[in-house]
């Protein structure tokens, strides 16, 4: 098995230059926002960031291939740097602290490294392939992360995104079916949800709409710390379109739960 040490270390590197731009411009009154052709937001902060992350990668991974949420892709390795520069862009640019840059390596079509640095929060998680899940501010100040042991829905808390995004994709009676049958339900929001779950703090996260780029790096996080990461469909990784994170007890129940087409199932109110 490759070992990805020296890029883990480089995803660092890349996170504490990214960091000293997106937090200067977190609540800059000057701070610039767009709104791109999908409805989606953009900043400068967003683009600069992701330029600089491109630059950096240019010098140091000069055969590696780079996709980015704002760039075009560039390069034709199956080593592929997959880098969303600010997740989270909606919170960013309200002022709430919940956002990050996410830096992935992808090699030959394996999610093999992810690093999640939330400055707003002082947290960063990461992981590579063999190498445990890890949370801190630094790789020499960490603690290894582990999913939770909790194995029925009742006892089990779980993080979604906004009704109206299951809705959209027709599934909403369903996800309300699965919430009721939880313990405790909550939208945590974009990565922070997965990266609660490979800390053992919540059992379940899905949201039914997400692009590569906002996947690749928490896989790598969820699975090394012993869960599972998959598409509503059950498609391992983040390559089908949406996500459904798991401590891997809860994650065929949970899938059954959300399948398309499927009747919600009747549950009893929760005491």
């Amino acid at each position: 098995m490759p070992a990805y040490d020296d890029d883990l270390r480089l995803a660092h590197v890349l996170a504490d230059a990214v960091e000293r731009v997106t937090i200067e411009r977190f609540r800059a009154e000057d701070l610039h926002v767009e709104t791109k052709p999908d409805l989606t937001l953009v900043s400068d902060a967003d683009r600069d960031a992701e330029e600089l992350v491109r630059s950096q990668l240019r010098r140091t991974r000069p055969r590696d291939a780079v996709i980015g949420e704002e760039l075009p892709a560039t390069g034709s390795s199956a080593r592929q740097w997959v880098i969303d520069p600010i997740d989270g862009t909606h919170s960013f640019v309200r002022g709430v602290p919940v956002w990050a840059t996410l830096i992935a390596l992808v090699d030959n079509g394996r999610p093999v490294l992810g690093l999640v640095a939330a400055p707003a929060l002082g947290r960063r998680w990461w992981a590579a392939t063999g190498s445990g899940a890890w949370s801190g501010r630094s790789l020499t100040s960490a603690r290894r992360l582990h999913v939770s042991a909790v194995s029925r829905l009742a006892d089990a808390s779980l993080s979604l995104s906004s009704t109206t995004s299951w809705a959209d994709v027709g599934r909403l009676d369903n996800v309300l079916a699965l919430a009721r049958s939880c313990w405790r339900e909550r939208a945590y929001g974009d990565f922070w949800s997965y990266m609660l779950v490979a800390d053992g703090a919540v059992d379940i996260a899905a949201e039914p709409e997400l692009s590569l780029h906002d996947m690749a790096a928490l896989v790598p996080v969820v699975t090394e710390a012993g869960g599972r990461f998959t598409s509503l469909d059950g498609v391992e990784g983040p390559f089908g379109g949406n996500a459904v994170a798991t401590n891997g007890l809860l994650h065929d129940e949970v899938l059954a739960r959300l399948a398309a087409g499927g009747q919600p199932a009747l549950v009893p109110d929760r005491p």
